[in-house]
C-alpha cells in the first residue's frame, strides 16, 4: 500500500506542474493630446472621452489593435488604426480645420 500511495503522490505532484495559473493581463493606458482640446475620442463606435480629459486621465483599455476616431466641430474627422501595447501610450494629433 505505501508504494501505491507514493505513486499516487508523484502523479499528483507531476500533474500540478502541468496546471498553469491564468496570466494577468496588463492594461494599456491611452493618453490623447489633441488640437483642438475639445476633440472627442472614440474606440470603434464607443465614446471614451474628450482629448482634454484623456490628457489628464488616460483611458485603461485591453491591449491590442484599436480603431480610433477623433472628431471636433469645424474640423475634419480623423481615423487611426493603432496597435496598443501594454503600458502607457500617448497619441498626439492636430485635426485639420474645415475651410469656411
Amino acid at each position: 500500500m505505501p508504494r501505491a500511495l507514493l505513486v499516487l503522490s508523484l502523479c499528483c505532484f507531476a500533474a500540478s506542474g502541468c496546471i498553469q495559473s491564468p496570466k494577468r493581463v496588463r492594461m494599456a493606458y491611452l493618453k490623447v493630446v489633441a488640437e483642438p482640446p475639445g476633440t472627442t475620442v472614440y474606440v470603434g463606435d464607443h465614446f471614451i472621452g474628450t482629448a482634454k480629459l484623456l490628457a489628464k486621465q488616460p483611458k485603461a483599455l485591453p491591449p491590442g489593435v484599436k480603431f480610433l476616431t477623433f472628431k471636433a466641430h469645424g474640423f475634419f474627422p480623423h481615423d487611426l488604426k493603432l496597435k496598443l501595447p501594454e503600458g502607457d501610450t500617448t497619441v498626439k494629433i492636430k485635426l485639420r480645420a474645415v475651410p469656411p
